[in-house]
């Protein structure tokens, strides 16, 4: 019995991966699909993960494969986030990383981050191996086990620095993440009762 080729539509819903990225990768010569009768594409899977785990070949490639993630919640937290990348890069440094910098002044509750975007989108291209934070909360307030189980699904290691940040600094920044959280909330409610008025 032959192997299941992949469509467009199951690549994009097993791997996160767009049209646009597979044509692309097929300009490039890094993907052959096979053409139906009626001329749609399909891929076979060892194709796709295969490029998806290139980031095993980068040894003679200068690029980076590695992101550190820092991030803060607000603008006055400027100097710890400097503080931060400081620290992360000396812990790639020492342990022998190619690094990229990808950092942010973002609420932890804010879902439409960029660098945690570009971060996500950069890993779903299958552009990086590994990424190194140094608490789980400068990744994401709620919802980082789901973030982590995304990463590996991409095959990438998820290196947390430090285990537990400290209480004094956490509880600050939570209290001004769960502020953040309120007025958002209390915008759309009013939002919508004053559309209702009208």
């Amino acid at each position: 019995m032959g192997q299941k080729l992949l469509t467009i539509k199951n690549i994009k819903e097993a791997y996160g991966i767009s049209r646009t990225t597979l044509i692309n990768w097929e300009k490039k010569g890094l993907l052959s699909p096979i053409r139906t009768p009626g001329g749609q594409r399909r891929y076979r899977k060892e194709d796709i993960e295969k490029i998806l785990q290139l980031t095993d070949k980068k040894e003679d490639n200068p690029k980076a494969d590695t992101v550190i993630y820092a991030r803060v919640s607000t603008k006055k937290q400027e100097e710890y986030l400097k503080n931060q990348i400081k620290r992360l890069e000396k812990y790639a440094k020492e342990n022998g990383y190619s690094y990229e910098i990808i950092s942010e002044i973002a609420s932890g509750v804010n879902e439409k981050r960029r660098g945690l975007r570009k971060l996500l989108n950069k890993i779903k291209r299958g552009e990086v191996k590994t990424v190194i934070i140094e608490y789980p909360d400068r990744l994401a307030r709620f919802g980082y086990e789901y973030l982590k189980f995304f990463m590996e699904t991409f095959g990438v290691k998820l290196i947390v620095v430090n285990g537990k940040e400290e209480t004094e600094y956490l509880n600050k920044e939570l209290a001004e993440d769960l502020i953040a959280i309120v007025t958002s909330f209390s915008a759309r409610i009013y939002g919508a009762r004053g559309g209702k008025k009208k």
